[in-house]
């Protein structure tokens, strides 16, 4: 059984792919371009996408990547979502440090308490690109931000469970 498990099929000493650390920001980007799906609306259609995927590894794996990718990143889905160039930019650099700070001040999280951080840091996306867009002149009142808001909500345990099977698949 022994000589079975280290034969030269296996996977068992090979690690993780050579690509592996590339997946997180990837699958982020890939989902940030959901916004550019031709769907005509009268104000935003959906959420963050990619705020919520970010969101989803930050929370799911600490170590996919360091805090610093958030911010080109955060370029890259103002550039594609059409928001303000920095907003992202800034917003995602602080949900990064942000969660740097929650992981070192909890010794514990659990399922619900992961999603109500997520729920936190949604809803501040996406109030403050509510707020940044009233600046500039937009007569967009807040109700019609809430769908947009609850549908990121309940976006998150699928984008956590689609980041547990990209995890498993690029660490396989």
């Amino acid at each position: 059984m022994v000589r079975a498990a280290l034969g030269r099929n296996t996977r068992l000493s090979r690690g993780p792919r050579s690509w592996a650390g590339a997946v997180p920001a990837a699958s982020v980007l890939v989902v940030a371009l959901i916004a550019l799906l031709p769907i005509v609306a009268a104000h935003g259609w959906g959420p963050d996408a990619g705020l919520v995927m970010l969101l989803a590894w930050r929370i799911r794996r600490a170590d996919a990547w360091p805090a610093w990718w958030a911010a080109p990143m955060g370029f890259a889905n103002d550039l594609v979502t059409g928001q303000p160039i920095g907003l992202s930019t800034a917003w995602w650099a602080l949900v990064m440090l942000a969660m740097e700070v929650l992981d070192r001040r909890t010794m514990w999280r659990d399922y619900w308490l992961e999603w109500a951080i997520a729920m936190l840091f949604i809803a501040g996306g996406t109030t403050l690109a509510w707020k940044v867009a009233a600046w500039q002149g937009a007569p967009v009142p807040f109700e019609l931000v809430l769908p947009n808001l609850l549908l990121g909500i309940m976006l998150y345990p699928l984008a956590a469970a689609l980041v547990a099977t990209l995890d498993r698949w690029r660490l396989g």
